[in-house]
This record gives C-alpha cells, sequence and structure tokens, in this order.
C-alpha cells in the first residue's frame, strides 16, 4: 500500500512540478531498479546466512521513502525517495517469500499467492488513498501512511522472531532426504530463460496500465483525475483478486498450465482494449487484470521447484526481474507515448501477451517428479 501510492499520484506531481512522461518513467525506473538489482544478491546470501529481522528492516526503508516524498520539494529528491522505498523492497522480497513457504504446509502455491495477495491488494488502495487523501489534502499528507508502515514493522518484528525460532527448530532436526525433480542443467536454464521472457511479457504490460492508465482515460475519455483514479482501482483490485487464483490452482492441475492461461489467455483481451468504448475498457481491464495476476505466483513456484534449495536467490532474481522490467516498461513506454501517444502505447503493448507461446517449450515438472517417485 506504502510503495502503490507512488505510481497513483503521478498525476499530482505531473502538475505540481511540470513533468513529462519521460520523467514520469524515470520516477518508476529509479523506485524499480533499487527495488530489483539487489534482490538476487540478498536472495543468495540468505540462502545460506538467513536474516529473521530483514524483513522489518526492509520497511524500515519504505518508511523513510514514504516521510521524504511528502516534503520533496524537487525532482532530485523525488526521485531519492522513490530509490529509498525501491531499497526497502528489494531488502523485503526474497526473504517474505521463504517465510511463506516455510508456513506453507506444503501447498507453496496457495502460500505465495496469499502472500503476493497481500501486496496486490494493498497496491490497489493507492489509487483510492491519493483520490480521497492527497489529492484534496496536498503532497505533505503522503506522511500519514508511514504510521502504517510503522505498524508493518511491529508485526514484522514478531514474524522475524517466528522464522528465528523455526531456523532454530529445524536446525535441530534430522535432516530428511528429498527426491527433487532434477532436470539436465541445460534444460534448467532453458526453462529459466523462458520464464524470465514470460515475467517480461507480463510487467511490461502491467506498466502500460499502472503508469499511465489515469493518463490514458483522461486524454481518450476526458475524465477527472478522481474517477480516473477509481479506474485504476478497479483494475489493481482484478489483480489482487486474480493473484489468490493462480497460486492454488497450480497447486492442484499443474502450474504449466495456469502460465499458459494467464500469459496466452490473456491476448484477445489486451488487443481489444485499445478501441474499446469507456464501459468496455472498465471490464476488459478487470477481465486482463484477473488472468494476468494469476501468472507470478505459478511462475514463481515453479522456478523454485526447478531449482530446489535455492528458495532465495529464485525468488529475489524473480521479484527483482519483475520490478526491474516494471520499470524499464514505464521508462520506455514514457518515452514513447511523448513521442507519439498514450493510445499508440496501448496499441503496442497489446501483442505482449503473444510471449506466452514460450509455455510450449517448458518441461513437465509434475510427470518428471512422479517418475521420479515411482524409481
Amino acid at each position: 500500500m506504502s510503495q502503490s501510492l507512488l505510481p497513483a499520484i503521478y498525476p499530482i506531481l505531473k502538475t505540481s512540478f511540470h513533468l513529462d512522461f519521460g520523467q514520469i518513467g524515470l520516477i518508476t525506473l529509479t523506485f524499480q531498479a533499487t527495488a530489483s538489482l539487489l534482490q538476487p544478491v540478498v536472495g543468495a546470501y540468505t540462502d545460506k546466512h538467513p536474516v529473521p529481522y530483514s524483513l522489518a528492516g526492509g520497511m524500515g526503508f519504505s518508511l523513510c521513502g514514504l516521510l521524504l516524498l511528502s516534503i520533496a520539494p524537487t525532482f532530485a529528491i523525488l526521485l531519492f525517495a522513490a530509490g529509498l522505498m525501491g531499497l526497502g523492497s528489494s531488502i523485503f522480497h526474497p526473504e517474505s517469500s521463504r517465510v511463506a513457504r516455510m508456513a506453507s504446509g506444503g501447498q507453496h502455491g496457495l502460500a505465495q499467492s496469499i502472500f503476493q495477495v497481500g501486496g496486490n491488494a494493498g497496491s490497489s488502495m493507492g489509487p483510492l488513498l491519493a483520490a480521497f487523501v492527497v489529492l484534496p489534502r496536498g503532497q505533505r499528507s503522503i506522511a500519514w501512511f508511514s504510521l502504517v508502515s510503522l505498524l508493518g514493522i511491529m508485526v514484522l518484528m514478531k514474524v522475524g522472531a517466528w522464522y528465528k525460532a523455526h531456523q532454530k527448530e529445524r536446525a535441530n532436526r534430522p535432516r530428511a532426504q528429498h527426491r527433487h525433480a532434477r532436470l539436465p542443467a541445460r534444460k534448467v536454464a532453458m526453462s529459466i530463460a523462458i520464464l524470465i521472457a514470460l515475467i517480461f511479457s507480463k510487467y511490461f504490460y502491467l506498466a502500460s496500465i499502472t503508469s499511465y492508465y489515469t493518463f490514458y482515460l483522461i486524454a481518450k475519455f476526458h475524465l477527472p483525475v478522481r474517477s480516473a483514479q477509481i479506474y485504476l482501482f478497479l483494475f489493481l483490485g482484478a489483480v489482487a483478486a486474480g493473484t489468490v487464483i493462480g497460486g492454488p490452482v497450480g497447486d492442484r492441475i499443474g502450474r504449466k498450465y495456469v502460465i499458459w492461461v494467464s500469459i496466452l489467455g490473456v491476448l484477445p483481451f489486451t488487443l481489444l482494449l485499445p478501441y474499446a468504448n469507456l464501459f468496455w475498457t472498465a471490464i476488459l481491464s478487470v477481465v486482463i487484470g484477473l488472468i494476468l495476476a494469476s501468472a507470478f505466483s505459478a511462475i514463481l513456484v515453479y522456478a523454485q521447484e526447478l531449482v530446489p534449495g535455492r528458495i532465495g536467490m529464485i525468488s529475489g532474481l524473480f521479484f527483482g526481474f519483475a520490478f526491474g522490467m516494471a520499470g524499464i516498461g514505464a521508462a520506455v513506454l514514457g518515452r514513447l507515448a511523448d513521442d507519439t501517444s498514450i493510445a499508440f502505447v496501448y496499441q503496442v503493448c497489446s501483442f505482449l501477451p503473444a510471449i506466452g507461446l514460450l509455455t510450449a517449450f517448458l518441461p513437465d515438472l509434475e510427470k518428471t517428479k512422479k517418475l521420479i517417485e515411482g524409481l
């Protein structure tokens, strides 16, 4: 929720600081770059040296970023505040994904979905908070939301204590021998590359919505800022709901099938969106959010099963790449919007889900696992 305030107040910042779309994209790039570059490093380190209280530490950086965002007098300070918020994210996500898996009871997809739906539900609140709190009260009102981050730190201190105790308990148990569905290194590398391409497709498209959807609605349908924020909330709410679906469905029917449907299945709707009227734009955006959001938890757990024993590194790699693609996408699409139009951006992005065809080349891990269990 705290981090979603940044893109949600873009229309306010654009007016206050006289920004163009390229500068809006640069803010997103700064946030997403700091949120992405450190995540694989943090994950690889914590695989060997767990840091239970890093969860609260990551939230602390986000709190500082929020406070600075509320008083930022210049564009450079805005960028620094965005970087602090991204740094908090890079510290938080690898370990939090590990904690979700620890608490899963074996239902890894379900646990990952529950974990991520918290983030996506919080993200969906950003436009509403911007519309009904920040818009009427101004930039300084953002500081009030640091209280939520402070509450988050208190909760995460408790989670960190549970994590630490759980680590001690596991260290005292005899180690069980697990037979993982190990594939040849070349096959694993190819599969990871395909998953990264799918993440590129998903998050580059999402960047077009989260950063520029309000501007698209304002330009095409002449909506006021508050109304446009409500439409963005509907889309982000659909993303939150869709996140719940992917994990547990993947646990039941196989993650590859979920990946197929969630990436390629959204293509007809993205192709229609640039040509729809306001009513159907709202409907299509909700459908796109529902379907597309179900992909990430299935992709992440699939990747964790490809490389067992490296939960932190894989989580950091995929969260980091997702945030990185969102940042690069926002910057590139912002420049494209300046050079052409917002409408043209959505026409170009509508073809991105076609990358989902690469899913055909992913191995079926469920069959491999059953084969190994039968040996």
